[in-house]
């Protein structure tokens, strides 16, 4: 799940098990809105042919009504006619922590007096992933999400720890004072993490700091842990980046309720 900036994932897998489907942004308004961002950031897009050919465009123009999206390019590039001829192209872009990937087909040059621009109908498909260099996302408190395990000192003693927040690199766990210590570097190996009714996913984790406090009860003591994924699956791996996606979705829409 660690893509290269230019390298773009291979979402071109036969049948109906598409390991990619639950990244695909199925509403017309979200791609819509997504290709906008992308505009008017004028954010780098890389495009690539199969042939291996590519250059580093923008996006100028979204054309909702004639169902077309306009890159400029430059003129002067011996990449342009290439990606032209191959009549598929893949789009890579960010938008902050999120990565966008989406195919092109049927382009066009389109050559002004002093500017030249790569025309094509809309992408019916949209992948968004979630960067492994992401900020963390903080876990909404009324879900009450927990990484259980056993204490790795004393075995006997079961751990539900509130899981404060997380990321696709690590999360955040909160632990009572009254506890037996743990110190940095400590593996957990086998974790149960619960973060709703329908995401539960099994990983190990490595501690890397401890610090005080975290907890919503200021009046119990507790101790921050920041914990790495380690032998995260993959299935383990899209569960938790469909959480994250999720999760980061429904705070977009209140936020623009």
């Amino acid at each position: 799940m660690n893509f290269e900036h230019t390298q773009p994932a291979q979402l071109d897998a036969s049948g109906a098990s598409d390991p990619w489907t639950e990244f695909r942004v199925n509403l017309a308004a979200e791609r819509l809105r997504l290709l906008r961002e992308l505009r008017d950031t004028a954010a780098p897009v890389i495009l690539s042919a199969p042939d291996g050919s590519n250059l580093s465009a923008t996006l100028w123009a979204v054309d909702a009504g004639a169902n077309r999206v306009n890159f400029s390019a430059d003129p002067a590039s011996t990449q342009l006619p290439r990606l032209v001829e191959a009549n598929e192209i893949v789009a890579v872009a960010y938008l902050s922590s999120v990565k966008l990937q989406f195919d092109l087909h049927d382009p066009v040059l389109v050559r002004g007096h002093n500017s030249c621009a790569l025309q094509c109908p809309m992408p019916h498909a949209i992948y968004r992933f979630q960067r492994r260099s992401a900020f963390r996302v903080r876990t909404p408190e009324r879900l009450s999400p927990v990484a259980r395990m056993r204490h790795p000192a004393v075995p006997e003693i079961q751990l539900a720890l509130r899981v404060l927040d997380l990321s696709i690199g690590g999360c955040a766990l909160w632990m009572p004072q009254d506890l037996p210590p743990l110190q940095a570097g400590t593996v957990f190996g086998t974790v149960v993490v619960e973060l709703d009714a329908d995401t539960r996913f099994e990983a190990e984790l490595t501690l890397q700091h401890v610090s005080a406090g975290g907890g919503s009860d200021r009046s119990a003591a507790g101790l921050r842990l920041g914990c790495e994924w380690q032998r995260l699956g993959g299935s383990a791996g899209r569960a938790l980046q469909r959480w994250i996606d999720r999760t980061q979705q429904r705070r977009r829409l209140l936020t623009l309720d």
